[in-house]
């Protein structure tokens, strides 16, 4: 693979500062800092970024409840991320909507969700809409091993194919549905398997690879911009830290060696040590850019922490349900 020294960097930097982000996150988290359920990213980082290299402001994504990574990788602003982790006014979704409710429309980010296959009936609403309005717009999916089980994403997979829909369904397999192993959850052993039901290419690449993911990527979002229609990308992956939190609920469902095997891989410390090796920069280079992300990380939790709350007043406002009974 042929690629500039920027585009490189530019992956780098934007792993390292997944990774910063959900560290701080974590530490916050288990000093009460922050409120409710937070799912970290740590260990994907190659997907967001492979992916996201590829996407325009113009392009959308569908999150998971595992999403920071992904507004991140697509340009998140930190200190509205970290505000609205922390339930403040000035957050993302003004404080409600938490960590698996972000979005970001002007950058394509349609939203976290914390429904489990929640992501690909929007993320083919806005595929149509792309191909209807015939722009070059990708929308790409993000979902899990777990939420290729659900009703959902068949059903946008059929659609998808069916009317050659611009979007890509990216899965992110790293092994376990909640705390399911995969091999307990499904007989398949690869999702991507599942694409020539549906009559659309399925793709497998190494999720701890970021310039694999990078590549094979880059080939499904030219696909759909070219109208060839849809792709399913099936991305092997893992994550380092538990299903909630850093150190989760004291569920005991994968062994601590496992884990330690996995981080071998590690997709940031192996890919800076690739990018050393290839001259494309250096230890002291990679420190500042760590110190870098830092300090704006510092800047954004200072933000956050002396962000007001919601008034009560606004307790209603932006709320929605469904037409039977409830708010409205």
């Amino acid at each position: 693979m042929d690629m500039n020294p920027e585009t490189l960097r530019n992956l780098h930097e934007r792993m390292l500062r997944i990774r910063l982000f959900e560290e701080e996150a974590g530490k916050l988290s288990e000093a009460g800092k922050i409120p409710g359920a937070l799912h970290l990213y740590v260990g994907e980082e190659a997907v967001a970024a492979g992916v996201m290299s590829h996407l325009s402001d113009d392009d959308q994504i569908t999150s998971t409840h595992r999403g920071h990574g992904h507004l991140v990788a697509k340009g998140g602003d930190l200190k509205q991320m970290y505000a609205e982790l922390f339930g403040r006014a000035t957050g993302y979704c003004k404080g409600k909507g938490g960590s698996m409710h972000i979005a970001d429309l002007d950058l394509g980010m349609l939203g976290a969700n914390g429904i489990v296959g929640g992501g690909p009936p929007l993320a083919i609403g806005a595929a149509f809409a792309n191909k209807y309005k015939k722009t070059r717009n990708v929308t790409c999916c993000f979902f899990g091993d777990g939420a290729s089980n659900e009703g959902t994403f068949h059903e946008a997979a059929n659609m998808a194919a069916l009317y050659k829909l611009p979007v890509v369904f990216v899965c992110e397999n790293n092994g376990f549905g909640e705390f399911t192993p995969q091999a307990k959850h499904q007989a398949v052993r690869d999702v991507a398997d599942r694409a020539s039901a549906y009559g659309m290419p399925g793709l497998i690449v190494d999720g701890m690879d970021v310039l694999a993911v990078y590549e094979t990527a880059g080939e499904a979002i030219e696909r759909a911009r070219r109208g060839d229609g849809p792709t399913l990308l099936e991305c092997k992956t893992y994550r380092f830290f538990d299903h909630v939190g850093v150190r989760g609920m004291g569920m005991v469902y994968r062994e601590d060696s496992e884990v330690l095997e996995w981080r071998k891989r590690d997709p940031l410390l192996t890919f800076e040590a690739r990018l050393i090796e290839l001259k494309v920069t250096d230890a002291e280079t990679v420190e500042k850019l760590r110190e870098r992300i830092l300090f704006e990380i510092g800047e954004a939790i200072a933000f956050a922490e002396n962000s007001p709350f919601p008034d009560e007043s606004e307790l209603l406002t932006d709320i929605y349900s469904s037409p039977i009974g409830g708010v409205r």
